[in-house]
């Protein structure tokens, strides 16, 4: 009785053998050959995809995505993350500054525009003065492209030293408004002012530069 049995055993392990053996020769194991093409980084460099599924891995650093506003960028160097301001804020960032007192700041918020709007009324809804909580005035609205976008540019506060420029980008359904922030401006009084040279603002112009995205 015993001997039949292992005789069984045998016998199923040797056909168990055969059919592994025979689908090797029949469907042996290819290596997955993904397409060549290459997915452009924000910072310019290129990514290839890999793996199983054949996807494009994330572009490393400093190269930046916001999943929930379906933008990437190249974020520029020194600025780190840090915690969010508002309920309208998406990300922020922050470079330390000449003294702890005087940091660049980034802050990304989104704006919805409501069915019965446009991108228009909201930049002017939401372009509100910190130190006054009034609405800024139209004068101090300009418009450049940089990059591939094109933004409306809102001189937002300037108050004891600190100067607030916002860049909005109207997309269908909603508006993305980016602040730079600047402490510790000596001459933040004269009306002659480039802030484009500002730290932050150049900061932020620079990440404009390589936004992607709507």
């Amino acid at each position: 009785m015993r001997s039949l049995i292992l005789g069984i055993l045998f016998i199923i392990i040797v056909g168990i053998g055969g059919l592994v053996y025979r689908n090797a020769v029949e469907r042996p194991v290819r290596p997955v050959v993904c397409p060549l093409d290459a997915k452009m980084c924000p910072d310019g460099t290129a990514v290839g995809r890999t793996g199983l599924s054949c996807t494009f891995p994330t572009c490393p650093a400093p190269n930046v995505s916001l999943e929930s506003v379906d933008i990437a960028f190249a974020m520029p160097s020194g600025f780190m993350p840090v915690g969010l301001p508002d309920a309208a804020s998406v990300a922020s960032y922050r470079k330390d500054g000449p003294t702890p007192t005087e940091p660049s700041e980034i802050i990304i918020r989104r704006y919805a525009i409501a069915p019965s709007s446009t991108a228009i009324a909201t930049i002017q809804e939401t372009a509100i003065g910190g130190a006054s909580g009034a609405p800024v005035s139209a004068t101090s609205f300009s418009s450049t492209v940089l990059g591939a976008h094109r933004f409306t540019v809102v001189s937002i506060e300037r108050f004891e030293a600190v100067i607030d420029t916002a860049y909005y980008l109207a997309r269908s359904a909603d508006v993305l408004r980016f602040d730079a922030i600047d402490r510790g401006v000596v001459n933040w009084t004269d009306p002659s002012l480039d802030t484009t040279a500002l730290p932050a603002v150049t900061a932020l112009r620079q990440l404009l530069v390589t936004l992607q995205g709507e």
